[in-house]
């Protein structure tokens, strides 16, 4: 099994990145490969990895969605008892990573979490499909549960309770954090393990940019 693991490998020639091909703003550039990736019928390419740290410096990563793409930062939704969202308020500084394997690129932010306004998870949370919206009041999200049954039952009675509406009221402990980015690295596959790699740094309000070695 290890052998076969250690043989599992592939060579990168879609594609190559070059600094004269870089946006001044890292946002525009990010902008650029997601219409990309979009146009590129890749499933899910809102799909990102957000890695927190909790009080005692232990890390957790997970799989969640981006859902608004703002000048000022990325924006997803949670729930803010969630174990992610715990860490968030214990660290605010988190990492989302974007993976498009389909064209051979990936995107690393480390940035900042701070939640959005009310207003604003609101206005969001009416644009969900009603499951959703119901499914967001029946999940204590983390917390640990007997069974399957809890949810379903609970679900049941939202659906009646609500049969006639379209619009639930938003849940007190649900909600958008916006990730405002500090460092953002762009990585493009290439042959022989030789990739192209561009960070953008923050420094007194301006982004500079740097090569990285692969």
């Amino acid at each position: 099994m290890n052998r076969e693991i250690a043989d599992m490998r592939e060579d990168y020639t879609r594609h190559e990145l070059t600094r004269d091909q870089l946006d001044s703003s890292p946002m525009t550039q990010f902008e650029i490969w997601f219409d990309h990736a979009t146009k590129s019928q890749i499933k899910e390419p809102n799909a990102m990895i957000l890695s927190t740290v909790d009080s005692t410096g232990r890390p957790s990563a997970r799989t969640v969605l981006l859902k608004e793409l703002e000048a000022k930062g990325f924006v997803f939704y949670t729930n803010y008892n969630s174990d992610k969202a715990k860490d968030i308020a214990d660290n605010p500084k988190v990492a989302i990573t974007f993976l498009w394997k389909e064209l051979e690129r990936q995107v690393r932010i480390q940035g900042k979490a701070v939640k959005v306004s009310h207003a604003k998870s609101l206005a969001y949370y009416h644009k969900r499909p009603k499951g959703s919206q119901i499914g967001a009041w029946v999940s204590p999200q983390s917390a640990v549960i007997a069974d399957r049954s809890i949810l379903e039952r609970r679900q049941a009675e939202l659906n009646d309770q609500y049969k006639d509406v379209d619009k639930l009221p938003l849940p007190e402990n649900w909600g958008g954090f916006i990730i405002k980015p500090q460092i953002i690295e762009f990585w493009q596959g290439r042959s022989s393990r030789l990739h192209d790699r561009f960070r953008y740094t923050l420094e007194s309000e301006q982004w500079k940019i740097d090569r990285l070695a692969p």
